[in-house]
């Protein structure tokens, strides 16, 4: 039973680590330094340098070291996942995060990361995250880029939130679609009027 809850509590830790790096995203110079899982009194944290350590050289250290073996990860495998980048023209994406539609998908993705002790600003940090990992790696965006582009130093993995989503998605693909495919079913039954309103949103600056 103890061996569960332990593969359990690194399944968690390291979705999270990996869910950073998907889109779901204040501008400065800051960077996010630690990956910060709560759960109540529960927190503990995993240095993104060590997330970066992973992704360069396909070896885990420190804490990610043990979240992944309780889980049964191979640290070549989770690294390019790591790497994996997405292709976003940087001005469209900009538009689109400023849309309706953009904002219901950064809500709720906002709902599980967003910086420690300050989840009023998940939508900002996200957004910010995205166009400036976008902005400095000319187009391309992946976990490690993103979080190096967070604006803030402590990024915050609501632990009950990341659970309540891995139950309905078994592959990154399906995860994605949690993200996007709710928010424009509900979105849709605005009709032409929610389009038209999207639309006349201003490009963030």
């Amino acid at each position: 039973m103890a061996l569960r809850k332990r593969q359990r509590l690194a399944a968690v830790l390291l979705g999270g680590a990996l869910l950073t790096g998907y889109p779901g995203i204040s501008t400065g110079a800051h960077a996010a330094d630690n990956l910060v899982f709560v759960s109540g009194a529960f927190r503990r944290s995993i240095p993104v340098a060590d997330l970066d350590h992973l992704a360069t050289t396909g070896e885990a250290r420190g804490l990610l070291a043990d979240v992944m073996a309780v889980a049964r990860q191979k640290p070549e495998e989770v690294a390019k996942l790591l790497k994996a980048e997405l292709s976003l023209p940087v001005v469209l994406t900009s538009r689109l995060l400023n849309t309706r539609i953009g904002e219901a998908i950064l809500a709720r993705v906002a709902r599980i990361i967003y910086p420690l002790n300050a989840s009023r600003v998940g939508i900002p940090a996200l957004r910010a995250g995205v166009i400036n990992g976008l902005v400095a790696g000319d187009g391309r965006l992946n976990a490690i880029g993103f979080l190096q582009a967070y604006p803030v130093q402590e990024l915050e993995v609501n632990i009950p939130a990341l659970l309540a989503v891995m139950k309905k998605a078994s592959s990154i693909s399906q995860l994605v679609g949690f993200f996007t495919d709710s928010p424009l079913d509900g979105l849709r039954g605005d009709g032409d009027g929610g389009g038209a309103d999207a639309g006349a949103q201003k490009p963030a600056p």
